[in-house]
């Protein structure tokens, strides 16, 4: 098993603080532009965190599966952004 779910996080104007429980976390995006759903100009704007013990194991596996290391945080942080192979965003976070 590559990991697993983290949590989900939404792109909003406004970020929240989340409740204890499951995650479902808020990231406030400056400009946020909220989806026209079937819009594709303005499309769903959601990312998947996802949990792994070993982040450089995890990037090699993720990497083979055709996913596109897009930010690797300079090393100095504890997750890295891909996108996979239809574009969409996610982060493996060490953890």
């Amino acid at each position: 098993m590559i990991g697993h779910l983290q949590c989900v996080v939404l792109d909003c104007s406004d970020a929240p603080g989340a409740g204890a429980g499951q995650v479902l976390a808020f990231q406030r995006v400056d400009d946020h532009r909220p989806p026209l759903w079937p819009d594709p100009g303005r499309p769903q704007q959601l990312h998947l965190d996802i949990g792994v013990r070993d982040l450089d194991r995890a990037h090699a596996q993720v990497v083979d599966l055709g996913a596109e290391l897009i930010d690797d945080g300079g090393g100095s942080r504890s997750w890295r952004i891909y996108a996979d192979p239809a574009g969409h965003p996610f982060c493996l976070v060490r953890g």
